[in-house]
């Protein structure tokens, strides 16, 4: 006679489901998350530690801007090469042994950087740094969709990307402080000890893959069986919403190649960043490699926070393009104040950096979560890779151009101009993507 009493149950019966499947998801996201993570922040401080080292190397080597240049973004060419190819490995060989691959390679190609004498040897090494990372990252995002359907990936990439700034805060004061102390030890420089030293984690870290991460749901003894059945349930509803399946979807499809362009602006401010962020530092009157380096730390703590926030957000709302476009906004606001007041004023250019950088990675966190929504798969094997490799040459063209424009000017102005024009392109293309599209 009471017809409210089956709707309450079925009510009560929902919220019982919701609240177990956020406990399995957060068992899940403890178990993988953090290695995956540790593994990015290791990745990307390998990458980039090139911008702390050149305080100290291009004097030493006499390499010009333009050199230094040139070398920091060839790594994307080799990055570029491989970048399909690897993902496509990844999606047959699985991601323990595939990832622990990319590591443990990558390690002593970042090692073997202190050995760099001329152009030429920093130039093959940086493209064979690329050539050996290539993978990991979109390897990383692939193997998330094995695990966490759309609804959950914004949060869960806002996660695993902080590694970003998380190399960051730990990279700066670290990489200062090498380059402090260690300059002359057992006589080598200071940039020499960098490369070496920073080299370890990875190393480290490529064994511990191979030791602990699953293959897939089903390869997970810490799971129970109605554990696994849930999971791959979820996996298996969010791909049939999907159209693209197939390896050939992750090339043809229009939206794939719009998605490239936009990373490639996003990337553009990404690498500004990376790469010359103490450089920017210095250049607003800070002498000090450890001083420089703990000034890093700032930007880079604020913006993890605004991505796990904003990851956050982005989950509950179901919304993605306006997650994406804002912060884009923001970064192009970061950098324009970065240079308009900054300019030997270290308190307003590390404000303007700080924004600018919330504002960089937090945009390219949210972004993550637009190619995955549309693609699964085979498809989302080769379709987050080619969007990936083709965005990532912005990392090439990105540090070669602004060292040329600093050679040329000597001045760092027009070239932080170009990074914010770009980001403000990025963001009004994301917001020309259809929301029925992206919004999962």
């Amino acid at each position: 006679m009471n017809p409210s009493r089956p709707a309450y149950a079925a009510t009560h019966a929902d919220t019982h489901v919701d609240e177990s499947q956020s406990s399995l998801y957060t068992k899940v996201a403890w178990r993988l998350v953090p290695l995956l993570f540790f593994c990015y922040v290791a990745a990307y401080l390998d990458r980039v530690n090139v911008g702390f080292a050149k305080l100290q190397m291009l004097k030493d080597l006499h390499f010009s801007e333009t050199v230094y240049g040139l070398g920091a973004g060839i790594f994307f060419i080799g990055y570029f090469l491989f970048e399909v190819p690897s993902n496509i490995i990844l999606h047959k060989v699985g991601a323990r042994l595939w990832i622990a691959r990319v590591m443990l390679t990558w390690a002593v190609i970042s090692g073997c950087m202190m050995f760099v004498r001329t152009p030429t040897m920093f130039y093959t090494l940086r493209f064979l740094l690329g050539l050996a990372e290539a993978g990991l990252f979109p390897g990383v995002i692939l193997y998330l969709t094995y695990w966490f359907p759309s609804e959950r990936r914004g949060k869960i990439i806002a996660l695993f990307m902080t590694g970003i700034p998380i190399s960051g805060v730990l990279g700066g004061p670290l990489s200062g402080w090498i380059l402090h102390s260690m300059s002359g030890a057992k006589g080598l420089a200071g940039w020499q000890w960098l490369f070496l030293l920073e080299a370890i984690p990875s190393l480290v870290l490529g064994v511990v893959v191979i030791l602990k991460l699953d293959k897939g749901i089903e390869q997970a003894k810490w799971l129970s069986d109605a554990e696994k059945r849930t999971l791959s349930a979820n996996i298996a509803t969010d791909a049939s919403a999907t159209t693209s399946h197939t390896f050939k979807d992750g090339f043809t499809r229009p939206m794939v190649w719009v998605l490239s362009a936009i990373y490639l602006f996003f990337i553009m401010g990404l690498y500004g960043v990376g790469f010359w962020l103490p450089t920017l530092i210095k250049g607003s009157g800070v002498k000090d490699p450890l001083t420089i380096g703990m000034l890093t730390t700032l930007p880079y703590a604020a913006a993890a926070i605004s991505m796990i926030l904003v990851g956050r957000s982005s989950d509950a709302r179901r919304e993605r393009r306006w997650h994406v476009a804002v912060p884009g906004v923001i970064g192009t606001v970061g950098w324009v104040v970065a240079v308009v007041a900054g300019s030997g004023n270290v308190t307003l250019a590390m404000i303007g950096l700080t924004i600018a950088t919330m504002g960089v990675m937090t945009t390219l966190c949210q972004f993550w979560c637009l190619p995955t929504a549309i693609l699964a798969g085979a498809a989302a094997a080769t379709g987050v890779a080619v969007v990936n490799s083709v965005g990532n040459l912005a990392g090439f063209v990105s540090p070669y151009v602004i060292g040329w424009i600093i050679d040329r000017t000597h001045s760092t102005d027009l070239g932080v101009y170009t990074l914010a024009a770009c980001l403000t392109m990025g963001a009004l293309l994301v917001l020309a993507l259809p929301k029925q599209l992206v919004n999962r």
